[in-house]
């Protein structure tokens, strides 16, 4: 299991590596040769089958030529259309061809939690692999991270604070700071396998592609952050109307750092700092 979750974690990392030059006239991506041994390593733990390869085969080539400069108009509906299926069958473990472990079984990490439970899901990962790396705006150099981190960073704590806020207020939560020995797990695992796939699917894909549509409308681009953050809200509706609340408020606040830095980093960043405050400083996931 770690060998090929920490390949697979370590192949969204490498998106934003140059590619590497053979010879004069090939260069290849890092993350592609990271992300291969990823899934050969699943293939001969058990973790995938070969329904799931082809499967993630489908999504990236869908991905691939519905983010391509060249694509008209048709081209990007008809490619967006079926990498927005196969994305949500894949996040939403519906198809065939993935043995998810766990990693986090039934732990209440406080008295008066539910219980938790963490799956490395490799489906769910290697959608937000392939939507980071074909259909997302990235940093492309220490500048962008630069100035990426100086706008993002206010944006986090604001929603991380006006979330938070909230939950406390309904009872969601209480305060409870707390470092246990699952902490780097949940954190690792959180980022790279949760926080990157929901943002480059619905802020650097769906929000994205919203607000281009609706250039010409007025407060086109306030649309897209409130569909962006509703439908990220409709997304958690299986854990109840305070949940999905509560997920609307903070995907309003990933939305939001979305459109003011037009990179995919924003949003992560976002989604991450809440989730790392929550895990770390109160009740997690909520009260019983």
């Amino acid at each position: 299991m770690l060998i090929t979750f920490g390949l697979l974690g370590l192949s969204i990392c490498a998106a934003w590596l140059p590619p590497i030059r053979i010879g004069d006239r090939y260069r290849i991506s890092p993350w592609l040769l990271l992300f291969i041994a990823a899934i050969a390593a699943g293939l001969l733990s058990g973790y995938l089958t070969e329904f799931g390869i082809v499967e993630l085969g489908a999504l990236a080539i869908a991905a691939y030529f519905a983010g391509r400069s060249e694509a008209n108009r048709s081209q990007r509906i008809l490619f967006g259309s079926v990498a927005i299926v196969l994305a949500l069958a894949l996040a939403m473990h519906r198809l065939p061809g993935f043995n998810n472990p766990v990693l986090i079984e039934n732990m209440k990490f406080s008295a008066d939690a539910k219980p938790f439970t963490q799956y490395a899901n490799f489906d769910k990962a290697s959608v937000g692999l392939i939507f980071l790396v074909f259909l997302c705006n990235r940093a492309s150099s220490m500048l962008d991270w630069k100035e990426i981190l100086r706008r993002t960073i206010p944006i986090a704590l604001l929603t991380t604070a006006a979330t938070m806020l909230v939950a406390l207020t309904i009872g969601h939560v209480r305060p409870d700071l707390k470092l246990s020995s699952f902490t780097p797990v949940f954190l690792a695992a959180n980022l790279l396998f949760t926080c990157v796939a929901e943002e480059a699917f619905f802020r650097g894909f769906l929000q994205d592609r919203l607000a281009k549509s609706l250039v010409r409308v007025r407060f086109g681009g306030h649309m897209a952050v409130l569909c962006s953050g509703i439908l990220f809200g409709i997304a958690h509706a299986a854990g109840g109307p305070r949940n999905m609340m509560l997920a609307t408020l903070s995907g309003l606040g990933c939305a939001y750092a979305y459109s003011i830095v037009q990179r995919v980093e924003a949003p992560i960043i976002t989604h991450f700092t809440l989730n790392a405050v929550h895990f770390v400083g109160f009740t997690y996931p909520q009260l019983q």
